[in-house]
């Protein structure tokens, strides 16, 4: 099961503050031990909402909303793309995870959908199209 780890953003990362040394250091060790035990598929921080955008859709029409956005402990400031064999596996990951903002921090969990997932949706021709374009993102790498 893949599954994407976020790290919830707070006043601080928003403000563009950077992660210190030390806590970079912990990070790049956590990560090096989720690599070396396969776990880790992906993983980034991101910059503060103030520059991002959101696009809201309705209908044919698209609104453009710039940042920043309020709510930050609804926004993200990194993520990971984990393979585990289950959530419990997630959850005891996290758990040894440095805590990733000064003070106190939020870190969700969510599987990610599987093609199996969508049932009789995912037609055998959008499976082979799926099945395409993971390997061309694979080439990519």
């Amino acid at each position: 099961m893949r599954f994407m780890i976020l790290v919830k953003a707070t006043r601080e990362s928003e403000a563009g503050v950077m992660p210190s040394e030390q806590l970079l250091a912990e990070m790049g060790r956590f990560n090096e031990e989720l690599v070396k035990a396969g776990v880790m598929q992906a993983g980034e921080g991101l910059h503060p909402s103030a520059k991002g955008a959101r696009v809201r859709f309705s209908g044919a029409d698209r609104t453009v909303t710039p940042g920043p956005f309020p709510q930050t402990g609804e926004l993200v400031a990194g993520f990971w793309l984990w393979q585990c064999a289950s959530l419990q596996e997630a959850i005891d990951w996290v758990k040894r995870c440095p805590n990733p903002m000064p003070g106190e921090s939020e870190i969700e969990i969510r599987q990610v959908f599987s093609a199996e997932d969508f049932g009789e949706a995912m037609t055998p021709e959008l499976r082979q199209q799926e099945d395409r374009l993971r390997a061309e993102l694979a080439g990519k790498g």
